[in-house]
């Protein structure tokens, strides 16, 4: 780790070159659809905007996307210089490893694979529950909720396997639909002059307007929001002329996600009027279905009709979701196989230079995660979705701090980028906000995860163990 330069060329356990995954795959537009999908935008904006405002701080919330959205943004300018040195389908564990240690890596690898797959399999809660209920909706056939999640598991195996180029063509197709159905509505509703009581920036904006309530709630739920827009990195290895590619991509995720949660949050907001949408979310709480605090206003806009397409478009939402997290985890599975740390066999390529036999292990940890709660018949929403997402968020929230502190020490050891801004001040500013984000997570984690205090515990301590298990195991292997 002394010298002055950095071999981002992938190495096998014995520093041998190993395979590669497939070069030249993906552009700008293909990565940043997967980091999308990752987000979920219409699960995003459905799910998370009516609690921020009922239990967060009201008209205030859309700022609070802004304000996520600017440390995201600190964060991702250490992240993009670290990753113009460090190639590495690994992303948060080889960043964190070149700076903080091989061990301290391998930990962190250990929290990422933890979170990726806990977000997927909460997805795989909510998507099952709801094309649960719109089948029967429609057919008045009831199929039991972890019949379709088990079922889609084999549909995601088969898209990974397939190639980046196919998966990230049917990422775009659902991303677009949800995407453009909700901006729509937005653009609509602003270019309208807003709701009953008009646009009202200084309703939503206003710092008396953001800090009413419990804006730390609003917050916590907005930084959730963001979680998957490091995946940029993921697939620098698939980027064309990753240097450029990865970095552009980074910052046009972080700033297309920013202003679509920030903006769309407004609308709704404004279509409610700002003295009134706090008890609206509160209702469509209370209701058990928060959904129709988002849906409500965009059929008053459009129609009837649209009540029957958007809980199409959350459930292919969850599903571009879903994807993306397999794409995500199965590559972090190979680099942790090429490093030696996981089993050789998990490096296998398929013909299209897909890792499918770390896919498959993928969709075995999905399948561990989720049948428990099928054979306990738990509520999926209320305690697989919940519990799964909210911890994964808490893991990711401890990678972003680890990384932000590795690329401040990588390059003070490493003169490889002596700017200020982007090596130094920018990243401490980004892990101070972070690390006040953690704090609030922790502060308001029973709220996230809508569950009792005892497991709140059990899932926080999750985290630090898996890294300590991560960490340890490298060592074992490693011989030190």
């Amino acid at each position: 780790m002394d010298s002055q330069t950095v071999d981002a060329s992938p190495q096998t356990g014995e520093g041998r070159p190993a395979a590669t995954l497939k070069r030249n795959a993906l552009g700008v537009l293909g990565i940043l659809f997967f980091v999308l999908s990752a987000q979920a935008p219409l699960t995003g904006i459905a799910g998370a905007v009516p609690i921020a405002v009922a239990v967060g701080n009201g008209a205030g919330a859309p700022a609070a996307y802004a304000i996520a959205g600017a440390v995201v943004l600190l964060f991702s300018v250490g992240f993009v210089a670290m990753g113009r040195h460090v190639v590495n389908a690994g992303a948060f564990y080889t960043y964190i490893g070149k700076g903080l240690g091989r061990t301290t890596g391998s930990g962190s690898a250990a929290v990422a694979l933890f979170a990726y797959c806990t977000v997927q399999a909460a997805m795989y809660g909510l998507y099952g529950f709801t094309v649960s209920g719109l089948v029967e909706h429609y057919s008045g056939v009831h199929i039991a909720w972890w019949v379709w999640a088990l079922a889609t598991m084999a549909v995601v195996q088969v898209l990974g396997a397939a190639g980046i180029e196919l998966g990230a063509k049917v990422l775009a197709v659902f991303v677009l639909a949800e995407f453009s159905i909700l901006l729509v509505f937005a653009l609509v509703t602003f270019f309208k002059g807003g709701g009953p009581e008009g646009l009202d920036f200084g309703g939503t904006f206003s710092p008396g307007a953001v800090l009413q309530g419990a804006p730390g709630v609003a917050l916590m739920f907005a930084v959730a929001s963001m979680f998957g827009f490091e995946a940029t990195a993921i697939y620098g290895e698939e980027a064309r002329e990753p240097h450029k590619t990865v970095p552009r991509a980074t910052y046009l995720s972080v700033t297309v996600v920013t202003g679509f949660f920030a903006f769309v949050s407004w609308m709704l907001v404004s279509s409610y009027g700002p003295s009134k949408v706090t008890a609206a979310a509160g209702k469509a709480l209370s209701g058990g279905d928060s959904t129709v605090f988002v849906f409500a206003p965009i059929a008053a806009q459009f129609g009837g009709w649209v009540n029957d397409v958007l809980p199409i478009l959350l459930a292919t939402s969850l599903f571009a979701g879903i994807l993306a997290f397999h794409n995500s985890a199965n590559r972090y599975l190979f680099s942790l196989s090429r490093e030696g740390l996981l089993p050789e066999r998990l490096r296998t390529l398929n013909h299209r230079h897909s890792p499918w036999v770390a896919g498959i292990v993928q969709t075995a940890i999905a399948v561990l995660l989720v049948v428990p709660f099928a054979l306990a018949g738990k509520d999926p929403v209320l305690t697989l979705f919940s519990w799964f997402s909210g911890v994964g968020v808490l893991a990711c929230m401890l990678l972003y701090f680890l990384t932000s502190v590795s690329v401040i020490v990588f390059f003070r050891r490493r003169r490889l980028d002596t700017r200020p801004w982007n090596t130094l001040i920018a990243p401490a500013l980004g892990a101070l906000g972070i690390a006040a984000v953690i704090l609030l997570v922790l502060t308001n984690f029973t709220t996230l995860i809508g569950g009792d205090a005892t497991t709140a515990t059990w899932l926080v301590l999750a985290v630090p163990a898996v890294l300590l298990l991560g960490a340890g195991t490298a060592r074992i292997v490693h011989g030190r």
